[in-house]
C-alpha cells in the first residue's frame, strides 16, 4: 500500500514539474515571439522612413531640376537680349558717325552757299539800285534796255536759285542734327540697357551656381545615377521618336549619306567624351562631347529645317535638325539657341552658342548624329 502510495506521490510530483516546464517553455516562446514581432515592427517602420526620405529626396531634386531649367531659360534669355542690344549699339554707332560726316559735309556746303550768295548781294550793292521804272524812263534804246533787264533778271533768278538750294540744305542739316541727338539718345539708352543687362546675367548666372550646388548636394550612388541617366535617355528617345512624326521634310533634304567625310564639325573642340565609351554602368555614350569656351558660336553640319528648340532634362538648352531621309542632327548643352522650331537653316549657319545648361559644370557641346532613330558614330562624317 506504501508503494502504491509513493508511486502514486511521484507520478503526481512528476506531473506537476512537467507542467511547470511546459508553463515556462510556453512563457519562453512568447517573450520570443514578442521580441521578434518588436523587431519586425522596428525593421518595418525603417522601411516606412527610407522610403519617406527617398520621397522626399526625390521631390526635392525633382524641384531642383525644374529650377535648374528655370536658370537655364532665363540666361538664355538675356544672353540673346544681350546680342540684339549690343547689334543695335553697333547700328547705333554706325548711323551715329554717318549722320556726323553728312553733317559735317552739310555745314561744308551751308558755308559755300553763304560765301556765294554774300558775294552776289555785294556784287548788286555795288552795280546799284536798278529797278524796271529807271530802267524804262532812262534815255538809252530800248535794245540796251531789253538787254539790261535780261541781265538782271538772269542774276536774280540765280540769286534766287541759291536761296532756295540755301534753305534746303539748312533743312537738311537741322533734320540730321535732330537725328544725331536722337540716336545719341539712343545710343546712351543702350548703354545702360547692357549695364542693366550684365547685372541681371551675373545675377541668373549666381542661382543657377547655388541651384547646382544644392543638387550636387543630394549625392547619388551609382545604382541612383545609373537610373536618373537611364531615364534622362529614355526622355531623348520618346523626344526624338515625338518629333520625328512632325517631320515635313523637303525634297530638297536628302540626308547625310553621301556626306560621310566631308563635313565640318559644328564647334572646334577637344573631345572630352567620344561615342561608344563608358558612361556609367553599363551605359554607352550616343553621341560626343566637345569642350569649348561659353558663347562660342555652334554651326549646323548641314542644311535643314529645326524640329526642336528647346530645354531637355539632362540635356540642358537643345536644338535638333532634321536633315531629311531619316537623318537627324543634335546639339546640346547650350547656353542660348538661336533658331527656332520651323526655321530653315543652311551649312555653317549659326545655330546656337555653347554653354553649360543641363547641369553642366564644364562648359562644351554634346553632339549626336540620328539615322532613323538610333544614333550612330559621328565621327564617320567628319574631315
Amino acid at each position: 500500500m506504501k508503494k502504491i502510495l509513493l508511486f502514486a506521490s511521484i507520478v503526481s510530483l512528476s506531473g506537476m514539474l512537467m507542467s511547470v516546464s511546459i508553463a515556462q517553455q510556453s512563457s519562453g516562446n512568447e517573450n520570443d515571439q514578442k521580441k521578434t514581432n518588436q523587431a519586425l515592427s522596428k525593421v518595418q517602420q525603417q522601411i516606412s522612413d527610407q522610403q519617406k526620405s527617398i520621397k522626399q529626396t526625390s521631390n526635392e531634386r525633382s524641384a531642383l531640376e525644374k529650377q535648374l531649367r528655370n536658370d537655364d531659360i532665363s540666361i538664355a534669355k538675356i544672353v540673346k537680349a544681350m546680342i540684339k542690344t549690343n547689334t543695335d549699339f553697333e547700328d547705333t554707332q554706325l548711323t551715329l558717325k554717318n549722320l556726323a560726316q553728312e553733317k559735317v559735309s552739310l555745314t561744308h556746303k551751308k558755308k559755300q552757299q553763304e560765301t556765294v550768295l554774300a558775294q552776289q548781294l555785294r556784287a548788286a550793292y555795288t552795280s546799284g539800285n536798278h529797278d524796271y521804272l529807271k530802267l524804262l524812263l532812262n534815255q538809252k534804246s530800248p535794245a540796251s534796255v531789253e538787254r539790261t533787264v535780261t541781265y538782271y533778271k538772269y542774276l536774280n533768278d540765280a540769286r534766287i536759285k541759291e536761296i532756295d538750294q540755301f534753305q534746303i540744305v539748312l533743312s537738311d542739316l537741322l533734320a540730321v542734327t535732330t537725328q544725331h541727338q536722337e540716336q545719341a539718345k539712343r545710343l546712351n539708352l543702350l548703354k545702360q540697357q547692357q549695364t542693366e543687362q550684365k547685372v541681371a546675367f551675373q545675377g541668373s548666372k549666381q542661382e543657377r551656381k547655388n541651384t547646382l550646388r544644392a543638387i550636387n548636394k543630394e549625392l547619388l550612388n551609382s545604382k541612383q545615377l545609373l537610373a536618373k541617366l537611364v531615364a534622362e535617355e529614355e526622355n531623348l528617345v520618346v523626344a526624338l521618336q515625338r518629333i520625328a512624326t512632325l517631320s515635313q521634310q523637303s525634297a530638297e533634304l536628302v540626308g547625310l549619306k553621301k556626306l560621310k567625310r566631308k563635313l565640318s564639325w559644328p564647334i572646334k573642340g577637344k573631345i572630352s567624351h567620344s561615342f561608344g565609351s563608358r558612361k556609367q554602368g553599363y551605359l554607352k555614350w550616343k553621341g560626343i562631347l566637345l569642350a569649348a569656351p561659353v558663347g562660342k558660336q555652334v554651326k549646323a553640319i548641314h542644311n535643314g529645317t529645326v524640329l526642336f528648340s528647346d530645354w531637355l532634362k539632362g540635356y540642358g538648352l537643345v536644338t535638333v535638325l532634321d536633315h531629311g531621309a531619316g537623318y537627324m542632327s543634335l546639339y546640346g548643352h547650350n547656353q542660348a539657341l538661336l533658331k527656332s522650331v520651323g526655321d530653315r537653316v543652311e551649312t555653317g549657319e549659326p545655330i546656337a552658342l555653347v554653354g553649360q545648361s543641363g547641369g553642366q559644370s564644364q562648359s562644351g557641346l554634346y553632339f549626336e548624329i540620328r539615322r532613323d532613330g538610333q544614333a550612330v558614330n559621328p565621327k564617320a562624317w567628319f574631315k
